[in-house]
């Protein structure tokens, strides 16, 4: 009779525990369950905020969202390589199951820390020339993403139309930025075949923003910043000292524009972060890897003229019917 009763309560327990079990599962808010994704954001300016921005809102049209389905640890490394060392490596410790570097030296940082983890890239000019794929059509790794190459050209052409009599102009950069050695070599191609000569200015970090850009006070026409990660974050005091000494700056992204540049034809970064946002959604499906995910670049219609017309007027810098309408 024992021996009965007690096989009784165990079909019970059991029971209740499988019911207890499905019950979990299909809530689907289970931290354990939840596709977990870190971040790894080199630093806060405009446009790496924006792709993040863009990235969260395209998760959350295909329907996942923070505490909801996945869980989001979002980290910052404030513009220190050592900083994104250890981001990366406190991502991959936690286990995540996708990680989204934001700029190159945060997507070097996670690339070096796990050959395994997905990491989707964004912000990041030339991952092939950077060596985080193999190349830019056919990653074959852990690694692929997103390129926030600009039109280089184009961004060498607006000066020349906003500024026609330039003839000197100087490339401000961060000497540790690949992403801007790159840049550098296309803008001072571009330059030099509008018959423009061409400066190097470059900065090994934020501290040497101010001196370097001083030193150009008098000794070129105008400054080209790409899309270096220093230098936008650093582009209030850029503008500052190059706008009191009338000394305009054609930056390489609308933010840095924002921030008192002249004017920028390029990318929008809000939507290059809803790219790879999707590319992440795919990643979640199951439906592809990353191995087979080409490199994405935003489409020639997503491109936007910027101008800042009140450093234009203080500048006495005219601009003409043509652009004012695009």
């Amino acid at each position: 009779m024992r021996k009965k009763l007690i096989a009784g309560l165990l079909t019970v327990t059991l029971a209740a525990s499988l019911l207890t079990g499905c019950g979990k599962k299909d809530t689907g808010t289970d931290e354990k369950e939840m596709f977990k994704i870190g971040v790894n954001q080199l630093v806060t300016h405009a446009a790496l905020d924006a792709s993040y921005q863009g990235f969260i809102d395209a998760l959350k049209e295909a329907g996942y969202e923070d505490g909801k389905n996945i869980k989001i640890d979002y980290q910052n490394a404030n513009n220190d390589q050592s900083t994104a060392n250890t981001i990366a490596t406190k991502l991959v410790n936690d286990g995540n199951d996708l990680i989204l570097a934001i700029a190159t030296q945060s997507a070097l940082a996670c690339a070096n820390a796990t050959t395994d983890i997905p990491i989707l890239i964004t912000a990041v000019t030339d991952p092939a020339g950077s060596g985080l794929v193999s190349s830019n059509e056919a990653p074959g790794g852990n690694v692929t993403g997103t390129s926030d190459l600009n039109p280089v050209t184009d961004q060498i052409a607006l000066l020349t139309k906003l500024l026609p009599t330039a003839k000197n102009i100087a490339i401000l950069y961060c000497s540790s930025e690949s992403n801007s050695k790159i840049q550098v070599e296309l803008a001072t191609a571009a330059a030099e075949d509008a018959g423009l000569t061409v400066q190097e200015a470059s900065v090994s970090n934020s501290n040497e923003i101010q001196q370097v850009v001083q030193s150009l006070v008098g000794k070129v026409d105008a400054i080209y910043a790409p899309t270096d990660n220093t230098i936008a974050s650093g582009m209030p005091t850029v503008a500052q000292i190059a706008n009191e000494n009338n000394l305009p700056v054609i930056c390489g992204e609308a933010g840095m524009v924002d921030a008192g540049g002249l004017a920028t034809y390029g990318i929008d970064y809000y939507e290059l972060g809803k790219l790879t946002g999707a590319q992440a959604v795919k990643i979640i499906k199951g439906e592809t890897e990353t191995a087979a995910m080409p490199i994405e670049y935003l489409s020639i219609d997503k491109l936007t003229l910027t101008i800042n017309e009140e450093v234009a007027a203080k500048l006495g810098v005219t601009i003409p019917d043509d652009l004012k309408a695009e």
